[in-house]
């Protein structure tokens, strides 16, 4: 998998955390460094640790699936995707009063956006991709994107939420066609 591929895969992935960043710059009325920092780095941390563990998990399972893993990549990445632009499209109800200052909160919302890069890191094995490199790369764009997402919530609301979403799940969906092109060929 080439730089840019990663690249794109991690703007996709960020979107769910970028989401939730929005919310979380929408909940905090008057919104610090600290804040900022905080929220970025618990969604960065965790899409840097979870394609860690599945990359782990996927090379125990890599031998047995070589010569069908580019569908697995497909199917992986589409079912990530696809679910990313369900959700943008569902009416769903906020919950008031969500504490972003609250450290159990942020972890839970921290693993929940970051499931789907442990699919991501499952794929990465599977299609042998340096996982280092692919992590800190995830990592490190998501932090950025949450920083940008609290601001964007802070300051003008819902107003691009939704739209995230369906961005993230397109380029997800993009990415997993190019790998099942890129085998078949």
């Amino acid at each position: 998998m080439n730089l840019i591929t990663i690249f794109l895969t991690s703007i996709g992935l960020a979107m769910d955390a970028f989401a939730v960043s929005i919310g979380g710059g929408i909940s905090i009325k008057k919104v610090t460094l600290k804040d900022y920092l905080i929220i970025a780095t618990f969604f960065g941390g965790f899409q840097f640790l979870m394609p860690l563990l599945g990359w782990s998990g996927g090379l125990f399972f890599r031998d047995f699936i070589l010569s069908f893993d580019h569908w697995i990549a497909f199917g992986l990445l589409s079912l990530i995707g696809g679910k990313m632009l369900y959700e943008s499209f569902q009416d769903d109800e906020e919950e008031e009063g969500t504490d972003f200052r609250n450290l159990s909160v942020l972890l839970t919302l921290a693993i929940a956006t970051s499931i789907d890069a442990l699919a991501v890191g499952l794929t990465f094995s599977v299609i042998k991709t340096p996982i280092i490199e692919a992590s800190i790369i995830i990592g490190v764009i998501t932090f950025f994107i949450c920083l940008f997402g609290v601001f964007i919530g802070n300051k003008f609301g819902h107003l691009f939420e939704k739209q995230a979403e369906i961005i993230g799940g397109i380029i997800l969906i993009g990415i997993g066609v190019k790998i099942l092109i890129e085998h078949l060929s």
